[in-house]
């Protein structure tokens, strides 16, 4: 009988969706790498098939390393374009915050932001100290960036901008924030409630505290240590990259339809675009403490 891998993850990516899986508790077979991939191919082409899904692309960690990585169908389907597991970018979504959280930590741990000081003493801006619909008198208390980074800050879900069709309709993120402040419905720190605008919020901060944008910060403090060569935040995607992108598939009345890219103004949020083997990288490091390989991009007082 094989035993159980232990101690993996695994991130399989789609079009529309991204999941980054712990595979302690699932049977995969951990002896033989040939067995390993005939049953994960058997697990992905099922789906696919089940779900009408054009393409897909797969990666596993263990131990440090990846394990397996592979591109399943096609990133373009009209001229058969096969999904490259090193090179297909897509649209991972909220995983994005993941690498807005781990830049707010890296200047956390440079002493640049404080986690329980009020948002405000960054900000060019300000939220405003209020409550709406509360009845009760006094101040709610600041929002701090700790609030942030475990979506307790108190606001109320604001869709509206979030996600746009053309570049002319795009906001740039500062513009964005200030635009769309939402009420505050929540004192901060007593309700979890998911919020992609107190993601922006330590977005927008990073690139206050730094003086350069987030998507650029980005780049030179995550993606180039981890080798992530194939990654972007930046909108509408370089020139170098855009050719590698995987489209978004819709399949209805028997016929699938591809989708046009989606611009998101809240960047930090959810705006980035990558392969499996660049989220394989990253994945690697937060599973090792923040190094990967002979890199750290976190904990960098650490051996």
């Amino acid at each position: 009988m094989n035993k159980l891998i232990r101690k993996i993850c695994l991130t399989v990516l789609v079009p529309t969706l991204l999941l980054f899986l712990n595979a302690e508790a699932l049977a995969l077979p951990a002896d033989d790498p040939d067995e390993l991939e005939a049953f994960v191919d058997g697990v992905i082409y099922s789906q696919m098939d089940e779900h009408n899904i054009v393409g897909a692309t797969l990666s596993i960690v263990q131990d440090g390393e990846i394990t397996l990585s592979k591109g399943y169908g096609y990133a373009d389907k009209e001229n058969k374009v096969p999904v490259d597991p090193a090179k297909t970018l897509f649209r991972p979504g909220s995983t994005s915050k993941l690498f807005t959280w781990t830049a707010v930590m890296q200047l956390v741990e440079q002493g640049f932001i404080d986690l329980d000081a009020d948002i405000n003493e960054y900000l060019d801006f300000e939220i405003p100290d209020e409550l709406y619909g509360w009845d009760e008198a006094g101040s709610p208390g600041p929002i701090t960036m700790a609030h942030l980074l475990t979506h307790t800050p108190g606001f109320e879900d604001k869709g509206e901008g979030l996600i746009v069709l053309t570049t002319e309709e795009m906001l740039t993120l500062e513009d964005y924030l200030k635009k769309n402040i939402p009420a505050r419905v929540f004192p901060p720190g007593e309700v979890m409630a998911y919020s992609n605008y107190g993601t922006s919020l330590a977005g927008y901060i990073v690139e206050l505290v730094t003086g350069i944008p987030f998507a650029e910060y980005v780049e030179k403090n995550i993606y180039e240590p981890l080798g992530m060569e194939q990654s972007t935040f930046r909108q509408p995607l370089p020139d170098e990259l855009e050719p590698h992108t995987a489209g978004g598939y819709n399949f209805f009345n028997g016929t699938y339809h591809r989708g046009s890219f989606e611009y998101i103004s809240s960047l930090p949020a959810g705006s980035m675009s990558s392969t499996a083997e660049d989220l394989a990288r990253f994945m690697i490091a937060h599973l090792q403490k923040g190094r990967y390989e002979d890199t750290r991009i976190l904990g960098l007082t650490q051996n």
